[in-house]
């Protein structure tokens, strides 16, 4: 089926002249907002303690790490924080304003992610279609909004993305203004390995859609380019090794199947992505869309991604729209006219700023700011700390509140460090999946204590296991205290009177 195209002279705005051009500035102030109210969501996961402390770290030392400095099973081996720069935020934050400074660090750079991104479709679409877009990409991605240093880097991966796709559409190479963008994402999070990623199917797009003649001095333009954007994410304390630390991460095999935010997508149950995805699938059929093959294969990349990790179901979220906008505005009609294109004057961007952060304070002086600690093993370590043993068998997701309060671990969030077999290893004994492990774990590392969640498979197994003493336990988490002598076992009774 095909589509009748709109004349140029038929603007596509449809939500008043007076929010013309000023979409971004409102979905901006909008998202801070919901997620300064929010506050504490965003500190819904443990990563972000050892996030914060890592930071005070590098701060305290002046240095980044380069060998492992928390956990004891791996004391002294090469490990590196391709997130240094945002933990170092995040470790200021906090020490100027406690954990607001976190909440509204987090908040603001969310904000900025999504008021780019407005700033990206409104230039291209209607502010109807833009607005459609921007509320299914913060749908989609508000499971993954927290308080870590994947969002200090949205807003770079938005204008890295854009202003490539927006080359592309112009026929071009991108500036190399943009290359910042990659300098502050590579010292950001270890996601910036997909932004060098897309630097090849983007260049692909560009240069099959140019004219013929033009086409070898374009990928030749796109080929320096793309030295230059590896180039720039040299710019980091690491070198080449944050490039291989990243892609360390996407090698872990198993141990990534376990992770819960690696999960491949689940529909079994209706969500939002699922709603999402059966939507545009409609909606291309209905209008009968047509999408060069360059952008369909960008796409179907972006959608392999979501599917099978959840965490990427943000990426398409906010790249997909991204990649969409020109082709649609060219077959709908919702191209922009220039003049509706203005963007808010500098007095009212600085009034709504000002408002922002007199707002931030006044609610930061009534409201506290603080990470959930009801599934955090709190009491449970000060109870540890007592016993003055070292080497502890502890839970996975224990990990970043024992780096928080100064506990080595056994394991941790820093699955790269400790690689696919350890954590496969780990898990499979903690849940009793391969018995053996469990006693190989327990000798191999001379454990003195276990650290484990109460309704675990193991934590049953050492309520009845010589040799191992209760010594704590609560709704969260038991402690087992490796004694000599301690029993837990009767011999069974014979009858001697049965043959």
């Amino acid at each position: 089926m095909t589509i009748s195209v709109s004349h140029a002279d038929e603007p596509a705005r449809s939500l008043g002249g007076r929010f013309a051009g000023r979409l971004p500035l409102w979905v901006g102030l909008l998202v801070y907002t919901l997620l300064l109210v929010a506050g504490n969501a965003l500190l819904n996961d443990p990563d972000t303690l050892w996030q914060v402390t890592l930071g005070q770290w590098i701060l305290d030392h002046q240095a980044v790490p380069h060998e492992d400095i928390y956990s004891f099973t791996m004391r002294g081996e090469p490990w590196i924080s391709t997130q240094w720069l945002a933990q170092v935020l995040y470790a200021k934050a906090y020490a100027w304003a406690g954990w607001a400074g976190p909440v509204v660090l987090a908040a603001a750079a969310i904000a900025a992610t999504y008021a780019l991104l407005a700033r990206y479709l409104v230039a291209r679409l209607s502010d109807t279609v833009s607005l459609i877009f921007i509320c299914a990409a913060f749908t989609l991605a508000v499971p993954h909004l927290l308080a870590r240093p994947h969002v200090l880097a949205m807003p770079f991966m938005v204008l890295w993305i854009g202003g490539m796709i927006a080359a592309s559409d112009r026929r071009e190479a991108p500036s190399f203004w943009l290359l910042p963008n990659m300098v502050l994402w590579a010292n950001l999070h270890g996601g910036f390995l997909f932004g060098l990623m897309m630097v090849g199917p983007i260049a692909l797009d560009a240069v099959v859609s140019a004219d013929s003649d033009a086409r070898k001095s374009l990928a030749l333009r796109w080929a320096a380019f793309g030295v230059a954007a590896l180039a720039a994410s040299f710019c980091n304390p690491y070198g080449w090794d944050a490039l291989l630390a990243s892609q360390k991460i996407l090698n872990l095999g198993r141990a990534l199947q376990l992770i819960m935010e690696w999960h491949a997508a689940d529909f079994s149950h209706i969500g939002a992505f699922e709603i999402y995805l059966l939507l545009g699938i409609g909606l291309m059929l209905h209008r009968g869309l047509i999408l060069p093959v360059t952008r369909i294969l960008i796409l179907v990349g972006l959608l392999h991604m979501a599917l099978s990790q959840g965490r990427s179901a943000e990426i398409l979220a906010l790249i997909a729209p991204i990649v969409l906008a020109v082709p649609l505005a060219r077959q709908i009609g919702t191209a922009v006219p220039a003049g509706d294109r203005a963007a808010p004057r500098g007095a009212l961007f600085g009034v709504v700023v000002a408002a922002l952060v007199a707002g931030t304070a006044v609610y930061a002086s009534v409201h506290r700011f603080e990470p959930s600690l009801r599934g955090a093993p709190v009491a449970a370590v000060t109870e540890l700390r007592k016993l003055n043993v070292a080497r502890v068998l502890n839970d996975y997701d224990f990990g970043g509140y024992l780096i928080y309060r100064g506990v080595d671990t056994f394991i941790d969030g820093r699955t790269e460090l400790f690689g696919e077999k350890f954590f496969v290893d780990h898990n499979s004994a903690s849940g009793l999946v391969e018995p053996e492990n469990l006693f190989r774990l327990l000798d191999r590392y001379q454990i003195e204590a276990t650290f484990l969640r109460t309704q675990s498979a193991a934590t049953k197994l050492f309520d009845h296991l010589d040799g191992w003493e209760k010594v704590y336990s609560d709704d969260i988490a038991t402690i087992h205290l490796r004694k000599a002598g301690a029993v837990h076992t009767r011999e069974p009774v014979i009858d001697a009177t049965v043959r």
